[in-house]
């Protein structure tokens, strides 16, 4: 049963998963040496020593999902846990959360940091895929299948939104929105749920306008102000994006050589975090950028296949929710870092530095190829199934002797 099993898995996500974490971890040493020893004081190693930390428990809680029956994620216990625990891990961060970049998103728990926002994501996907794959028989019925699930996305979307941490908010809503058009629902359905956001809006837009200088803070503009117009406040709000502009010219399609980068010596302010992805283009050039991107393009593509082809509804939903927060949460970072859209602050998934978001999605893609094997093993189940029949067939034919 256990050999079964392992020939079951698909090691293609396994192995795009790796590469990707190893080189992320790479590339963690080399943008983050001298900011280490500059900006915080502490060896030069320090973050670098930091994420393999992480990344021994981020690969040690792969295992355990990936070898976790995914299934057991829908039963009323372990959501009702799940949906509990993120409830009040989100509260306590309005009494014991320390404010980092300007929101109050992190608990610190001795010498490590939190962020239970990032978990949020994935509980939200789990509670999405769990509660619409059980509601098939009604499920455009608004009062019984459409908006019980939605109350419980609306309510951990403010609670993010109000850290304030409207990256991972947004992040969080598009990932529900996701896993919504792709739960069976039908598109009159979905329309009058669009119908009725836009209503909401509409009857809050007051309220909006009331509240815009505390919704509106100069802290969030200047991201709108320096997107627009990077090289013309390239010495404030522009500053970010000018000097990633800078790295990714610079390294043109060779790049400057690992650990030659200029711009992550001081000149950009996060380039083992947010702007990993311009220290990359500046160091390996093209080459660097691409495997980066069709790593993870892979990722996306393949879950997204996985949620097509099973045929159990919640597993679907699982990989399609999966993989839509991947692809989501790496749009908004390389877009900001390229000047596509504002910059949010969200981490490039893998690469970029940082222990939450690399266990959340180490989490995710555990449970993703779990989804995979399960679907490998049925393929092979029928397929043991059919010839078996095929083998009966023939042996009851009856024989014909024919003579002269």
């Amino acid at each position: 049963m256990f050999k079964k099993i392992l020939k079951s898995f698909d090691y293609s996500i396994i192995a795009v998963y790796v590469l990707l974490c190893l080189f992320g971890l790479v590339m963690i040493y080399s943008a983050s040496m001298v900011v280490a020893v500059q900006r915080y004081g502490v060896d030069s190693a320090f973050f670098y020593d930091r994420q393999k930390l992480n990344l021994c428990l981020a690969f040690l809680l792969f295992l355990v999902t990936a070898f976790l029956p995914y299934k057991i994620y829908q039963t009323n216990k372990f959501l009702i846990s799940i949906m509990g625990i993120i409830v009040v891990g989100l509260l306590s961060i309005f009494v014991f959360g320390h404010v980092s970049n300007n929101a109050q998103s992190w608990l610190e728990i001795g010498t490590a940091s939190l962020q239970p926002s990032e978990f949020a994501k994935l509980v939200v996907i789990i509670y999405l895929s769990a509660v619409y794959a059980k509601k098939q028989a009604y499920i455009d019925s608004f009062n019984r299948g459409v908006a019980p699930p939605l109350i419980f996305l609306i309510v951990v979307c403010l609670m993010v939104g109000i850290q304030p941490d409207i990256g991972t908010a947004s992040i969080i809503f598009l990932i529900g929105c996701t896993i919504i058009v792709s739960s069976g629902m039908k598109f009159k359905t979905i329309m009058r749920l669009f119908s009725i956001g836009l209503g909401v809006l509409v009857v809050f837009s007051p309220f909006i306008f009331l509240a815009r200088h505390k919704i509106f803070t100069p802290e969030r503009l200047s991201r709108f102000t320096g997107f627009l117009h990077p090289f013309k406040t390239e010495g404030s709000d522009g500053l970010q994006l000018v000097n990633s502009y800078l790295a990714i010219g610079s390294g043109g399609i060779k790049g400057q050589g690992l650990g030659q980068s200029i711009q992550k010596l001081g000149y950009l302010p996060e380039p083992h975090t947010d702007f990993i992805m311009a220290i990359i283009a500046e160091e390996l050039g093209v080459a660097g950028v691409l495997f980066v991107i069709l790593g993870l393009a892979y990722l996306v593509l393949r879950g997204i296949y996985i949620g097509v082809k099973i045929k159990d509804p919640f597993g679907s939903l699982l990989a399609i929710g999966i993989s839509s927060m991947l692809a989501i949460q790496s749009f908004i970072n390389l877009g900001g870092v390229c000047g596509l859209i504002p910059i949010t602050g969200v981490p490039l998934p893998f690469i970029s530095y940082g222990g939450s978001s690399l266990v959340l999605l180490s989490l995710s893609m555990g449970i993703l190829v779990n989804v995979s094997m399960f679907k490998n093993y049925e393929e092979n189940f029928k397929k043991k199934q059919e010839k078996h029949k095929e083998t009966d067939y023939h042996s009851k034919r009856p024989f014909k002797i024919y003579s002269r």
